[in-house]
């Protein structure tokens, strides 16, 4: 089965329609008290007793709220427009709220594809769209969902490195965007007979686990320094690179084979080394 929307009738219209049959019957039961007609009186009662029933029928719906109506066990629809409405008084009616709501699954102890130990924890936004699924297909669609997430945010810390290593690649950590994409998927997938639509999923929460936490803090810190050095050295080749070419096309001094060597040795020492360096001032001839 699949979700029923009805309307039932206005519940003002109703509540109109009881207070003017009530008018009515009262003064009835009096006229038939006045005649002495027992039976007529008794008539008149009843007629009123069902009509104070059919106040039973009510039911106020409010904005982004469904009510789901039964009747003796068989699904009839769900009332989604807000408002007070009428149904019948015999039926059974289950609020539902359709809001956005959110949630955050705790932190997952979990190793990444690399095996390495991490924790994790995301943030799910989500919203019951088929309240038929919602009620009867689940046994409680709240815990589905928590259950649901945890084990997708599972899968989806075992499918992807905690850090990228090749370029390229993705990681937990650097591909926010294509990771919670994947994660609202997986979730959206294993909640498909639920009734509840993932409007969006993103990892709250991402560590290394404590007994790695150090070495792998080491790690990043050594790929930092790397990454910096490679950029001081390509940029002092580039500067040493742009002095031989000004020094011999101004013709400023002319130098050898050796003498490059040494000066190219000299200004890659001042340009990549991450101190200052002491100047020795040449008091004698050009090569003294």
């Amino acid at each position: 089965m699949r979700e029923n929307e009805i309307r039932g009738f206005s519940g003002w219209l109703v509540v109109a329609v009881q207070l003017s049959v009530l008018v009515l019957c009262v003064m009835a039961f009096v006229s038939a008290v006045r005649a002495e007609s027992g039976l007529l009186a008794l008539a008149w009662v009843l007629v009123i007793a069902v009509d104070g029933l059919c106040v039973a029928g009510l039911a106020v719906v409010n904005p982004n709220e469904a009510k789901i109506v039964t009747l003796f066990g068989v699904y009839k629809g769900s009332i989604k427009q807000a408002g007070l409405r009428w149904v019948n008084p015999l039926t059974t009616r289950k609020k539902i709220s359709l809001r956005v709501r959110n949630f955050e699954t705790g932190k997952i102890k979990v190793n990444d594809r690399d095996g390495n130990p991490i924790e994790i924890a995301a943030v799910v936004v989500w919203r019951i769209v088929e309240t038929f699924e919602a009620v009867f297909n689940v046994d409680d669609y709240e815990h589905f969902l928590h259950v649901q997430s945890e084990s997708a945010v599972r899968i989806l810390a075992t499918s992807y490195p905690y850090d990228a290593h090749e370029e390229g690649q993705l990681s937990l950590r650097l591909s926010a965007a294509e990771v919670a994409d994947r994660l609202r998927h997986e979730i959206q997938e294993r909640l498909s007979k639920a009734g509840i639509e993932i409007i969006e999923a993103r990892i709250s929460y991402l560590a290394y686990s404590a007994e790695i936490a150090g070495a792998m803090l080491r790690r990043q810190q050594a790929t930092a320094v790397i990454a910096a050095r490679q950029k001081i050295v390509e940029g002092a080749v580039g500067m040493v690179e742009m002095a031989l070419d000004e020094i011999s096309r101004k013709h400023i001094v002319e130098l050898d084979d050796e003498r490059k060597a040494a000066m190219v040795s000299n200004l890659l020492v001042v340009l990549c080394s991450d101190r200052g360096v002491e100047p020795v001032v040449n008091a004698g001839s050009l090569y003294q």
